[in-house]
């Protein structure tokens, strides 16, 4: 056997980061077995440094000569490391945001990390899967790890019914994705290779004379958009968002706003440029009918609100609408400008997040009306929500404004598009 030609098409480099992650995720496990809770205080500071050594990796591998690895199933390109460097960091900040929280709910902190590493695996394999399988394994690895993070405090009704909707609404999602998926499979004669699925339908077309899209095609693109709207949240597939956000502990919803967001993009990106560009401007109408509906819907709906969390989930749906833009722009520029906005995104949502443990450890209560005369109180953390609010509403001169000119302005600019 040609060892050497193995190793070099396996190319399993590039995925050293999701190595390390594995490897810190069973380094918590052993420690606290071993060591007890003498040791348990140490755990966040090894699951930090543990993300941040794969974030180290991440960018020492950008620009990488050959980011195929796996014979084609997983692809280490420089998009995928953006969204496994975002998926990782958002982890990497979770972390610290949860050990008061973990430690005042009385339940185990090394369970709690191992879970959530284990949701940052799942979406950064996701980020760069580039084969049929992959998706679904690292998109299910992901998935499953949320609904038990969703309902880890056993104890707390609120979390359990969170994850029970949680639970049911996602698998109906994971089914109708699936169906999609093996559409495809049929479709292209038995292909799991996303470029070659491709290839094998537009030889299809060709061999048939037709300039039609077949129609099986656009079935499994209904069915595969579905799936990926459930994910990120988008309108009218984000009605488990506000109860799942309000009943989950709040590092949680944390994680779940920006890695898991960021992840659906990844999958989004990855599926419909490279398995479904002879229907792209039929997936760039709806993308863009979803966009509208999420940015109205998600701000209108978010008035109303009476409770923090609510807020913010209603919040992360219209934020997802002005994602989707970026996306649906289909230029290099037009990613950039998604990748920026996601990565402001991560601070301005972990930072709200993070005033609203901080408060609600305090208090007891998420309840907006719980925060009048904040200021006297405590004008630090008023300042903080302040301006992480701000910025997620696009007030200028903060980040979010910034973000968001970026992505309307490439939006408003016809020469720069597809």
């Amino acid at each position: 056997m040609d060892f050497a030609n193995i190793a070099a098409q396996l190319n399993a480099g590039i995925i050293l980061p999701e190595g390390i992650v594995i490897i810190t995720i069973m380094a918590i496990i052993v420690i606290d077995i071993i060591g007890g809770r003498k040791v348990s205080q140490w755990l966040p500071y090894v699951a930090i440094a543990g993300l941040l050594i794969a974030i180290v990796d991440l960018c020492y591998q950008w620009g990488a000569a050959r980011p195929i690895a796996f014979l084609g199933a997983f692809n280490g390109d420089d998009l995928s490391i953006v969204f496994r460097g975002i998926i990782a960091l958002s982890a990497a900040v979770t972390v610290p945001m949860s050990i008061r929280y973990i430690e005042r709910s009385g339940t185990a902190l090394a369970e709690f990390l191992a879970i959530l590493l284990t949701a940052t695996l799942g979406g950064m394999f996701l980020s760069g899967a580039d084969e049929l399988v992959t998706v679904f394994v690292s998109l299910e690895t992901l998935s499953i790890s949320s609904y038990l993070l969703t309902g880890y405090m056993k104890r707390d009704p609120r979390s359990n019914e969170a994850a029970l909707k949680y639970l049911l609404i996602g698998a109906a999602s994971a089914a109708i994705f699936l169906y999609g998926m093996s559409l495809l499979y049929g479709l292209s004669g038995g292909e799991t290779n996303l470029s070659a699925i491709a290839a094998q339908m537009a030889a299809a077309q060709t061999a048939a004379g037709s300039i039609e899209a077949p129609i099986g095609l656009i079935i499994a693109l209904v069915f595969v958009i579905a799936g990926i709207a459930f994910k990120v949240a988008a309108v009218p597939f984000h009605q488990w968002t506000p109860d799942v956000y309000e009943g989950s502990p709040t590092p949680v919803v944390a994680f779940l706003s920006v890695g898991s967001k960021a992840a659906g993009f990844a999958l989004a990106i990855r599926l419909l440029l490279t398995a479904f560009p002879m229907v792209a401007e039929q997936w760039r109408f709806v993308f863009a009918a979803l966009a509208i509906l999420s940015m109205v819907l998600g701000n209108v709906v978010a008035l109303a609100q009476t409770s923090m969390k609510r807020l913010l989930a209603y919040s992360s749906i219209g934020q997802a609408g002005i994602v989707m833009i970026g996306f649906i722009i289909g230029t290099d520029a037009g990613y950039s400008s998604l990748v920026f906005y996601l990565f402001i995104y991560l601070f301005m949502n972990l930072g709200a997040f993070t005033c609203v443990i901080l408060f609600s450890l305090r208090t007891g209560t998420d309840q907006i009306s719980a925060y009048s005369g904040l200021y006297q109180k405590d004008p630090l953390l008023t300042l903080c929500l302040s301006l992480c609010l701000l910025s997620l509403g696009g007030i200028p001169p903060l980040a979010g404004f910034f973000g968001k000119i970026y992505i309307f302005g490439l939006a408003g600019r016809p020469e720069l598009t597809l």
